[in-house]
């Protein structure tokens, strides 16, 4: 979370999921401006979670689709451009999480 917000990302949010999810922990879920502020986020949380020797398990989505996700297994990470935020409303589908991190 803080790779996403010091790469000035917005509404970021940490979802606890394990209660109601079988597949990982933790989403976080963020938003970015442009093109390239989401291609920035996105390379930058795999290039700082890479020296931590966290690999990603699958990555999907591209940068111009408006959408990109980190899969690390037990967390979750999705990028999006706020037209695809809006249109997936995530953060509602998984309103049963616990929000642990919410970052306006």
């Amino acid at each position: 979370m803080e790779i996403a917000s010091e790469k000035q990302a917005s509404n970021i949010v940490l979802l606890d999921v394990r209660e109601i999810c079988t597949f990982s922990d933790y989403f976080v879920i963020c938003s970015g401006d442009n093109e390239r502020q989401i291609r920035t986020i996105y390379e930058d949380i795999e290039q700082s979670l890479k020296k931590d020797n966290e690999i990603t398990h699958h990555n999907e989505g591209s940068v111009d689709s408006g959408w990109l996700l980190l899969d690390y297994g037990d967390v979750i990470v999705h990028i999006f451009s706020e037209e695809e935020r809006d249109y997936y409303r995530l953060d509602e589908l998984w309103r049963d999480a616990r929000p642990v991190i919410r970052i306006q």
